[in-house]
C-alpha cells in the first residue's frame, strides 16, 4: 500500500467517524429525536467505518489522488455517499424500532448523508490542498520524459512547468532523430525513442508524455508497444487522440489537456466482483460436477496412456507464466517429433475420449483450478505458449496489450471466431481481444458468458 493510500485512509478514518459522532449526537443526547433504548456507539462506528472503506475501495477513491481534481474527487464522494447511504438504509435504519415515522426516517438519512459528504469531502478537500502543495515544493513529484524534441513538445514542458501540481519532473526529452539535438532549457536529451525501455530502467521513469509532429505519427504505435512490460503511465498530446485507434480515453487533470493511453480497464468496485465471481463459480462446477470429473477422468486413464491431466506453460497477465490445467485430449508427447503447434479440428494426435471431451467442451473444466489459483479468470484473452507470445509480438502490433488482463477460459474471440489454425487466425482474433479489452465491464463479461453457454449447448463456435 502506497503512503498516499495509507494516508487518505487515515484521513477517512477521522472524518468517517466524526460524522458518525456528530449524527450520534444528534440522534441520541440532541433530544430532539425520541427513541426507545439508548443503543451502543464504538461498535456500531466500528463497523461503519469498515463498510465505508470498502465502499470508497470500491467506488475507486483510494487511486492514486493527482488524477483528479478536488472538484472531480468531491462528486465521486458523493456518489459514493449516495450509494452506500442507500445501502445503510436497507441494511440498518429500516431495522431502528425507535426511528419513527417514515418522514423522520427520511430525515434522519438526509441528515447523516450531509454529514458525511461535509465531513469526508472536507477531508479529502483539505489533504488534496496540502497534496499539492507538497508537488508544488517538489516533495513527491513523478519523473517524465517527453518523447519528441520539437516545437509541440517544447510547448508541452512549458505547461507541465507552469502546474507543478501535476506532479511531473521533466528528466529529459527523447527525440526520434537519430542524430542527437541540443537541449532546451538545460533539459538533457536523453536518446531516441528506440531506446525508451532503457530509458525508463536507467532514469526510474513513472510517466511517458507524447509529443509528436504530424509527420511522425506512423512512430506512435511503436512507442507504445515498446513500453509493454513497464510499470509506467503514457499521456499525449489532445490532437493526436484519432491516431489512437480508441486507445485512449480523454483525462482532464487540473484544466491541463492530457490524454491518458491504457488507462485503469475496469472501475475498482466491478474488479472485485469480478473476482468474486471467477472464485463462486468455479468452486461451484468443480464441487458439484465431480462424480462427472471422476467418469472422465476414468475414461482419460482407459483410452490411453498418459496421465489424465495435460499442464502446459501459458503467459498470463504483466507476462507470468503459469501451468494452465486441462483434460488430457491427445496421445502422450504429442509434440515431440513437431514441437509447438496449434491445435485444430481434424488434428490425428487427439485420442478417441479426446475428441469426445473436446466436442462437450469439457476439457477446459480443470482450468476453473487455475481460476481458483488467480492465473486466469472466468471471461478474458485465451493465454498463449510463451513461444507464440514471443512470435506474435514481433508479428502483430500491441499484441502484448492483452497481457494487461488475465486470461479467461472464454472470451469474446472464443465465441466469434474458430480454433487457431494459423497465424492469420490468431491476428483475427487478437482484434477480437483488443475490443474486449478496450470494452471490459461487468455487463461484457455476462454477454460473453452467456454466448459461450449457448455455444457449448449448440456446439457451434470454438
Amino acid at each position: 500500500m502506497s503512503s498516499k493510500i495509507a494516508l487518505a485512509i487515515v484521513i477517512d478514518l477521522f472524518t468517517v467517524n466524526l460524522a458518525w459522532a456528530l449524527y450520534f449526537w444528534f440522534r441520541v443526547r440532541s433530544g430532539l429525536i425520541e427513541y426507545a433504548g439508548e443503543p451502543d456507539f464504538l461498535a456500531p462506528m466500528l463497523i461503519i467505518f469498515l463498510f465505508w472503506i470498502l465502499i470508497f475501495f470500491l467506488f475507486g477513491l483510494y487511486r492514486l489522488w493527482y488524477t483528479k481534481s478536488r472538484v472531480d474527487e468531491f462528486i465521486a464522494i458523493v456518489k459514493a455517499v449516495t450509494f452506500g447511504i442507500l445501502v445503510l438504509f436497507f441494511a440498518i435504519f429500516i431495522d431502528d424500532q425507535g426511528m419513527g415515522s417514515p418522514a423522520e426516517n427520511r430525515f434522519l438519512i438526509l441528515v447523516y448523508w450531509g454529514l458525511m459528504v461535509l465531513s469526508v469531502g472536507g477531508g479529502r478537500i483539505l489533504v488534496h490542498t496540502l497534496k499539492r502543495k507538497l508537488l508544488e515544493a517538489g516533495i513527491g513529484v513523478q519523473k517524465a520524459v517527453i518523447v519528441g524534441i520539437n516545437d509541440r513538445a517544447k510547448e508541452l514542458y512549458e505547461m507541465v512547468a507552469e502546474h507543478p501540481a501535476l506532479g511531473y519532473r521533466i528528466a529529459g526529452f527523447l527525440t526520434l532523430d537519430k542524430r542527437k539535438k541540443s537541449p532546451y532549457k538545460d533539459v538533457p536529451t536523453l536518446g531516441t525513442a528506440d531506446e525508451l525501455p532503457s530509458v525508463i530502467e536507467q532514469q526510474e521513469i513513472k510517466e511517458i508524455l507524447i509529443a509528436l509532429d504530424s509527420t511522425e505519427h506512423d512512430e506512435l504505435l511503436g512507442i507504445i508497444a515498446s513500453c509493454n512490460g513497464h510499470d509506467v503511465s503514457m499521456k499525449i498530446v489532445p490532437d493526436l487522440y484519432d491516431i489512437v485507434s480508441g486507445q485512449a480515453r480523454t483525462n482532464q487533470i487540473y484544466g491541463f489537456p492530457l490524454i491518458e493511453v491504457n488507462p485503469q480497464l475496469m472501475a475498482p468496485w466491478e474488479e472485485v466482483v469480478k473476482r468474486a465471481l471467477d472464485i463462486g463459480v468455479s468452486f461451484l462446477i468443480l464441487f458439484l460436477g465431480s462424480p462427472l470429473w471422476l467418469l472422465i477422468a476414468l475414461a482419460i486413464k482407459l483410452d490411453s496412456q498418459g496421465s489424465i491431466f495435460y499442464a502446459q506453460r501459458r503467459v498470463g497477465k504483466d507476462g507470468k507464466v503459469f501451468r494452465i490445467i486441462k483434460f488430457r485430449s491427445m496421445r502422450k508427447n504429442a509434440e515431440e517429433k513437431s514441437g509447438p503447434v496449434w491445435a485444430n479440428r481434424r488434428d490425428p494426435r487427439i485420442t478417441k475420449v479426446g475428441k469426445i471431451i473436446r466436442k462437450l467442451r469439457v476439457d477446459e473444466i480443470p482450468q476453473f483450478i487455475n481460476v481458483l489459483r488467480g492465473d486466469m479468470s472466468l471471461v478474458g484473452p485465451r493465454p498463449e505458449r510463451p513461444f507464440f507470445v514471443e512470435k506474435l509480438s514481433r508479428e502483430i502490433p500491441l499484441y502484448a496489450r492483452r497481457l494487461k488482463v488475465r486470461p479467461g477460459i472464454t472470451g469474446w474471440a472464443q465465441v466469434k471466431h474458430k480454433y487457431d489454425e494459423s497465424l492469420e487466425d490468431v491476428k483475427r482474433k487478437v482484434k477480437y481481444d483488443f475490443f474486449y479489452i478496450e470494452n471490459m465491464s461487468l455487463r461484457m463479461d455476462l454477454k460473453i458468458l452467456l454466448n459461450t453457454i449457448y455455444v457449448v449447448l449448440t456446439g457451434k463456435g470454438h
